[in-house]
């Protein structure tokens, strides 16, 4: 076998390996805004939207959409679903970019990403309100 087809298909199998590893596939479930808004008014959240006008700035340009929700006890839950997990640090940072002084400081209480979802709540939640949102998104 010569040098050239020997690592024409060493390439290949490279390639292969890295489609076959999940890396650079898009068969992960993206989060979207309107799979999760009817689970939270199921948990109890007040006034959920996903009207692009009432979410904010950066979760209605997201490209999966945006939801603004209150939780039963009041802390205000804003979530942007990125387009896939890889855009979510860049969603992040949108976020830190725009926070007031207030917040910038405590952005890593108020500030969560799973996967193409990034929550940004008033308050640092509970473990449990968190978990209760977080498994919202999968619906």
């Amino acid at each position: 076998m010569s040098g050239r087809r020997l690592l024409t298909l060493l390439w290949l199998g490279a390639a292969l390996a890295v489609l076959a590893s999940g890396c650079g596939s898009t068969s992960a479930v993206q989060y979207t805004a309107t799979g999760t808004a009817k689970c939270l008014r199921d948990k109890g959240f007040k006034h959920v939207t996903t009207d692009r006008h009432k979410v904010g700035f950066i979760a209605g340009v997201a490209e999966n959409g945006g939801i603004k929700a209150a939780a039963p006890s009041g802390n205000v839950l804003t979530i942007a679903f990125a387009q896939n997990a890889t855009d979510a640090p860049s969603t992040k940072q949108a976020f830190r970019d725009n926070a007031s002084p207030f917040y910038k400081k405590h952005m890593s209480d108020i500030m969560e990403s799973q996967q193409n979802a990034v929550l940004v709540w008033t308050t640092a939640p509970s473990q449990d309100l968190l978990n209760t949102v977080l498994a919202c998104l999968g619906s």
